[in-house]
């Protein structure tokens, strides 16, 4: 159980906050390269750690993020001008380069060298796996560019979703490492799921309620153990990878499926980014996977039109079928893996009131992942490498496995937590 200090030191996220300041040293993923397509296309408003910030595609492709509020009035630059390698505010014409310099003041005396002093808030960006990602902390700590294993394959090999959670980052995340859920949560719908259909893993997830669960910190975060028993001699393993800040690996099911992932990007302290992500290192995703990742399904969801909002949220109780739950046709009555835990993560209110929790031996991954981050802020200006910053941290996966009862879990699954792209992965 926290102090109501912990859980307001672990979820402030917005500027000048000790948590914010330790996000700020990560790559972030901002936005998808979707959202501004092509050069010149209408700039798009981005929120991230509190901040209300503009995303541009200039005429040569360049990408900037700026405080979306003019430097000269503060009318916001969402109605600017995207145009001649810049976004122009429609107020007085005051235009910003990808930099944030301003390079042109138009309603200033010519000769005027009033527009060299300005200097809009600006984050240096960079598109990679069909994402924006921006650094927002000082530059001489900026890391090497992410390395996740998804990040790094062909486009055709991945399939990237992301949508909106009206809850703070850190409920969302620690759903995310939370294994004992799935064995309730989706009990009766897993079967249905594409992404989890035809394997031997599901079998023993339903026949053992009570994993038993060993964690063990990395370097980049934790490695997480469920235990469930398989038989007499052997151990079903599902192993779950917690990449700092905010990333996780979800345990596979059968090496014919994709593998998935998520991070949970908060946009201030009462919501957050949820993103997703499908892929399969050694060959390229199959139409007919992608189609049900399109549509929503697995790990993905329907949206509200025009919208990165669920269809499924808070405003129509998340559409809860309560015949299909009296029916055991959904555990939860709500349909989909995702919006089962959103809809469950967002009821706990914005954000959580951990003083009130009364934590099992189940929670031993989201207590120790909860020490982590504190101890990160207690290192953070007394090191330039932060956990889960580094691409060596990053170069890993997750696995569900049959170890004999005998073996430790990362003994037996060691060459199995290793990603290398364009190899196939260990999974059952």
């Amino acid at each position: 159980m926290l102090t109501q200090e912990q859980n307001e030191l672990l979820t402030r996220t917005g500027p000048g906050t000790p948590m914010g300041g330790l996000f700020r040293r990560y790559w972030i993923p901002a936005l998808l390269a979707e959202e501004i397509p092509e050069p010149d296309c209408p700039p798009v408003r981005v929120k991230l750690l509190g901040e209300q910030l503009i995303a541009f595609r200039d005429s040569q492709g360049r990408i900037g993020l700026l405080d979306e509020f003019c430097s000269h009035r503060t009318a916001s630059l969402f109605f600017g001008r995207n145009e001649e390698c810049g976004l122009r505010c429609a107020y007085h014409g005051w235009k910003y380069d990808v930099e944030g310099n301003c390079v042109d003041m138009p309603s200033e005396p010519e000769g005027s060298n009033f527009k060299n002093r300005i200097k809009q808030t600006a984050y240096p960006c960079v598109e990679r796996a069909g994402i924006i990602w921006t650094y927002m902390g000082p530059a001489d700590k900026r890391p090497e560019l992410p390395e996740l294993e998804w990040a790094l394959l062909e486009d055709d090999q991945r399939f990237v979703s992301k949508r909106w959670q009206e809850s703070n980052y850190l409920q969302a995340m620690e759903g995310g490492i939370d294994s004992s859920h799935v064995s309730f949560a989706h009990r009766f719908n897993i079967d249905d799921d594409p992404m989890h259909a035809g394997t031997e893993g599901l079998k023993y997830l339903k026949a053992d309620t009570r994993p038993k669960f060993e964690v063990a910190e990395s370097d980049g975060g934790l490695v997480i153990g469920a235990r469930r028993v398989a038989d007499e001699e052997n151990y079903y393993w599902r192993i779950t990878q917690w990449i700092m800040p905010w990333y996780t690996i979800i345990p596979p099911f059968g090496t014919h499926n994709p593998l998935g992932g998520h991070a949970w990007v908060p946009i201030d302290d009462e919501n957050c980014w949820a993103w997703s992500i499908n892929y399969h290192p050694s060959r390229p995703l199959r139409e007919d996977e992608l189609a049900a990742m399109r549509a929503g399904d697995g790990i993905h969801v329907k949206y509200l039109p025009g919208t990165y909002r669920p269809l499924a949220n808070k405003d129509n109780d998340f559409l809860i079928d309560r015949q299909a739950q009296k029916e055991k046709r959904s555990f939860s009555g709500v349909e989909g893996i995702s919006m089962q835990d959103a809809s469950l993560q967002e009821s706990m209110g914005t954000i959580c009131d951990r003083t009130k929790e009364r934590l099992g031996t189940s929670d031993a991954a989201i207590i120790l992942a909860r020490r982590r981050l504190l101890a990160a802020l207690e290192e953070l200006d007394s090191t330039d490498v932060l956990p889960g910053a580094e691409p060596e941290h990053q170069r890993v996966r997750s696995t569900s496995i049959i170890l004999p009862s005998t073996v430790p879990f990362q003994e037996g699954a060691k060459e199995a937590l290793i990603a290398e792209p364009g190899t196939d992965f260990v999974s059952i």
